[in-house]
């Protein structure tokens, strides 16, 4: 094998973010601009020389090409082993679960999440430690850091491998291991949860349900666990195939891309179940024939009912959620008698808790739910958790999500998404906002008195680390909260969320409508924030 070193000039523009380095697809497609991010990531590593590197990505434009990039520079960077996913397919959680149960030194992950694919469209990539989860902020930070300084990369100059048959190849003295990318993620599931109950709720036939795979990495996981092995009827699983464009569509499963499954749970005739997950599976929807389950509820009510399912009989060693999402699952944690954390938003922050055993269940209210079993957000295992209490409690989903806020309370809750604004308009806000905390504190707003103010700030429990600036909070006498952030997830302009909340006691009004619940607090937020002078808009692009 003859390894190439190649000269290159840095770039400037890659920091990753949250969730890896996201850019459009021609971006990536820049010469030596993706070499030098894996560059980078080798570089910013110590040790890995003889061991495994787990590859995989969620099947979006440019996956395939952008793996035998990887695969010829881990081999010339000393890397002993890849394994990749069939067809060059790992979803997110599957590919936490494979770097966990193989024990390799990390892995590469290639996706741009619930974004949209395509030649026109968006590409991410990120590094994953050997704990399965996402790399903490001084690796990312040394990663950018070389980026800025690189000056060559090494390349293995080598016949592409053959991705679409398991088995083993060798490019130079590196072996390359073609992995079954569903095997080992679907085995876990298995051993987490009551398959005999859900197999017998599943062929009872009085139960249906449906699961959008929404043309993404889901639809091969869900066929194999939902279809196969629970027996479910074929065809539960809709827009089952990965496709590189995603059909078109916006692989984000939320209220408004998620349009058709929303609709086919509306009406009497409609399934008793519905889910979707998103682009690389970290993500997931729960309905109920005409309910939506909020994120922010449904990590409560997994937490609530964790012990009647296999994997967590045991009780939870505590909770975590992102500050942003509602506090309806410090409830349970209290009622519980176990911890409960805020932390900021970023899966990241979790795993230092995961791996200490603080935490058991976390979630993000970004559609994002997840446990001890990997180091990521998964989209099937919350949806297989929720088929695990359907079968046991045998109640529908509305019936279950309303006996939980009449014993707890519910928290009325929604987020109002801005997107694609510009940046400078976005920024202005929020530096006017952090303008204005000190003066807030004690200011009536009609029926609201502000009783707090602050830009968040997470002080991990673990290693002590410090993250700043994480999101704009207006908190008031009466409990409700108003938080404002940018998103770090788009790669076009900038994406304000606005998160509002207040909880709700009232049995007469628990199942009101949450805009009209929380319209004069809506109405708030924008006229504290100047929303529509700083971005032009009038309304939210994405209301869930």
């Amino acid at each position: 094998m003859e390894i190439k070193t190649v000269s290159t000039t840095p770039f400037d523009d890659q920091r990753p973010g949250t969730s890896g380095l996201r850019k459009k697809v021609k971006v990536f497609q820049q010469p030596n601009y993706l070499e030098n991010f894996v560059q980078s990531i080798f570089d910013a590593l110590d040790g890995f020389q003889g061991q495994a590197l787990v590859v995989g990505g969620d099947g979006r434009f440019y996956n395939r090409e952008a793996i035998q990039v990887i695969v010829k520079m881990a081999a010339a960077n000393g890397f002993g082993k890849v394994i990749v996913g069939r067809g060059a397919l790992l979803s997110t959680p599957a590919a936490s679960c494979v770097i966990r149960k193989y024990g390799t030194f990390g892995g590469i992950i290639l996706s741009a999440s619930h974004n949209p694919g395509g030649p026109d469209a968006d590409f991410g990539i990120k590094y994953n430690a050997s704990n399965g989860g996402p790399a903490a902020e001084n690796i990312t930070e040394a990663i950018y850091s070389l980026s800025l300084d690189i000056n060559e990369y090494r390349i293995a100059d080598t016949a592409d491998i053959d991705l679409e048959t398991i088995a083993e190849q060798k490019v130079g003295d590196m072996l390359v291991e073609v992995i079954d990318p569903v095997s080992d993620y679907a085995d876990m599931m298995q051993q987490l949860f009551d398959f005999d109950a859900m197999r017998n709720l599943l062929g009872s036939g009085s139960f249906t349900m449906s699961f959008d795979a929404m043309n993404a990495i889901t639809g091969p996981y869900a066929r194999e666990i939902l279809e196969n092995r629970l027996g479910a009827p074929a065809g539960t699983v809709l827009r089952g195939e990965p496709l590189e464009d995603f059909g078109g569509a916006h692989p984000d499963p939320n209220l408004v891309h998620a349009k058709q499954l929303v609709e086919m749970m509306t009406g009497d005739d409609a399934p008793d179940f519905g889910a979707a997950s998103d682009g690389d599976g970290d993500r997931n929807m729960i309905l109920g024939r005409d309910f939506y389950v909020t994120p922010s509820d449904s990590l409560a009510i997994l937490a609530a009912n964790a012990r009647l399912v296999p994997g967590y009989e045991q009780g939870l060693a505590g909770v975590a959620r992102s500050m942003p999402t509602s506090q309806a699952v410090d409830r349970v944690a209290e009622a519980l008698d176990i911890d409960c954390y805020e932390t900021p938003t970023g899966w990241k922050f979790f795993g230092n808790l995961l791996d200490a055993g603080k935490i058991t269940l976390c979630g993000e209210e970004s559609f994002g739910t997840g446990s001890d079993h990997v180091r990521e957000k998964d989209g099937l295992w919350a949806v297989l958790f929720w088929l695990n209490v359907l079968a046991v409690r045998k109640q529908a989903v509305a019936d279950i999500v309303t006996d939980h806020w009449q014993k707890y309370g519910r928290d009325v809750y929604t987020r109002h998404d801005y997107e694609g604004v510009p940046a400078a308009g976005a920024n202005e806000l929020m530096q006017g906002l952090r303008d204005a905390i000190g003066q807030l504190k004690g200011q009536d707003f009609a029926a609201y008195k502000v009783e707090h103010s602050d830009d968040f700030s997470y002080t991990d429990s673990v290693d002590n680390s410090v993250s700043s600036n994480q999101g704009i909070r207006i908190l008031f006498t009466n409990g409700a909260r108003i938080v404002y952030r940018l998103s770090g997830t788009g790669t076009e302009g900038a994406t304000l969320r606005v998160y509002i909340e207040q909880p709700e006691k009232d049995p007469k009004r628990l199942e009101d409508d949450p805009q009209e619940m929380l319209s004069e607090l809506i109405n708030l937020s924008r006229s504290i924030a100047r929303i529509e002078h700083h971005t032009g808009r009038i309304a939210p692009d994405v209301i869930t």
